[in-house]
């Protein structure tokens, strides 16, 4: 599975901005495409999860804010940021949680996400 993130960038606070992560590869019909992010300095987090059904987990620092969306006919995660806050910024990595045959974790090559004050 090969994961390619894009949309990242620089945008002041209080704007918007929308990532995008295709898959490609042996993706099954079973598995969780998610956002995860890593500001300097700190662990990795998990920022939005979604599953192939359609069920979403946000993390409580973006809800309300932050909407994970998924296309299963693209294989493509989408993450709508909103009213963005200087602390969101970080590197942004997608990650598919495969199961079934084949079944592991898979990362993006992350994609930066700044946002100014």
């Amino acid at each position: 599975v090969q994961l390619q993130a894009s949309g990242g960038g620089l945008v002041q606070a209080g704007g918007s901005l929308r990532l995008s992560c295709a898959a490609s590869g042996s993706i099954s019909s079973i598995n969780i495409m998610g956002w995860y992010r890593q500001a300097p300095g700190k662990q990795r987090e998990m920022v939005a999860l979604i599953s192939n059904l359609g069920s979403t987990n946000l993390a409580n620092s973006v809800k309300g804010r932050f909407t994970i969306s998924r296309d299963n006919t693209k294989n493509t995660v989408y993450l709508q940021m909103n009213s963005l806050k200087p602390e969101d910024t970080a590197v942004y990595y997608c990650n598919v949680l495969k199961f079934g045959i084949g079944s592991g974790t898979f990362w993006g090559q992350g994609t930066q996400v700044t946002v100014s004050s």
